[in-house]
């Protein structure tokens, strides 16, 4: 079953509870073109905006609901892929050129909240979330260090490509998972007892891992303990990802976006007519989900809430 006007876009059902999902005369919709690799969407309700990266263009894009025009927010931004807002409003940011996690304040300052992993340099920190205790979490692998096309080329100091974990209290950084390959996307479940985290080895060697792993939070909710396969990726990798109100992963690929229920069975996809990095949910009610796709910002209503 597909609908859609744009060529290669459209829905497919793959499991009957999918076809609930979205609302059958809905349409996939180009936004905005113009990017080199679009990433890193996030929404800022107060304001109706969505702010992403245009990675190799070294800048950010800020799209308005209100009336649909973009302009650049940022530029140059460190090369800065995955970002998030936190719960006080302020736009956390992951810059691969710089090898840094930022905040942006309501005032427009930068402030550097990770940098160093005892006192070394970060790779090229990829994407970021926030729980609802104020602690920023974050992949790094080192995509922004192996060529000059996301950042610079430089050599890697961090003993391989880790999860982090920052303090909200004392800003002190962890590491919470060191057995990733590729560590890319990253998102709690809606009860936080889980973190899914998508491993894009892939991409770097034929034997790398293309899936999602779900692992368990202990029980202080500062680290990682039991972790297991989710989903597995069959074409090209998984990227961003982000999880709704039903526990749904709705997840980037080179096909488009596959929709996985809580179980881990793909249910429907999201046909994109260019390779997927990122989506986030958005709009009023949280249900348009925003679609980054290589050069264009696409997006579709649903039926369901981010």
């Amino acid at each position: 079953m597909f609908y859609g006007e744009i060529e290669g876009g459209g829905f497919e059902v793959i499991e009957p509870e999918f076809a609930g999902c979205f609302v059958g005369h809905a349409r996939l919709e180009r936004l905005w073109t113009g990017c080199r690799w679009a990433e890193g969407p996030a929404w800022f309700g107060g304001g109706r905006y969505l702010i992403w990266s245009d990675l190799p263009n070294n800048r950010q894009l800020r799209y308005d609901d209100t009336d649909g025009s973009v302009s650049v927010f940022r530029q140059p931004s460190g090369f800065s892929n995955g970002n998030t807002v936190d719960q006080q409003g302020r736009l956390i940011s992951c810059e691969h050129q710089n090898r840094r996690v930022t905040r942006t304040e309501h005032n427009g300052a930068i402030t550097v909240l990770a940098s160093h992993y005892q006192g070394k340099r970060l790779n090229s920190p990829n994407d970021v979330v926030v729980k609802s205790d104020g602690s920023i979490w974050f992949t790094d692998p080192n995509y922004g260090i192996i060529a000059d096309y996301e950042g610079n080329r430089a050599e890697q100091e961090q003993s391989g490509c880790h999860v982090y974990r920052i303090d909200p209290h004392s800003g002190e950084l962890t590491c919470v998972a060191d057995d990733f390959d590729h560590p890319n996307g990253l998102a709690f479940s809606r009860d936080e007892q889980q973190l899914f985290v998508a491993d894009s080895g892939f991409t770097e060697s034929p034997q790398g891992p293309r899936h999602i792993r779900c692992l368990d939070v202990n029980a202080s909710g500062t680290g990682l303990t039991r972790s297991r396969v989710f989903a597995e990726c069959t074409q090209g990798v998984f990227d961003g990802f982000r999880i709704d109100e039903q526990g749904r992963v709705w997840a980037s690929s080179a096909g488009g976006v596959n929709c996985y229920a809580s179980d881990g069975r793909l249910i429907g996809k999201v046909h994109v007519p260019e390779m997927v990095a990122n989506v986030e949910f958005g709009g009023l009610h949280r249900n348009r989900l925003f679609i980054c796709g290589t050069t264009s910002l696409y997006a579709i209503y649903l039926k369901i809430n981010g």
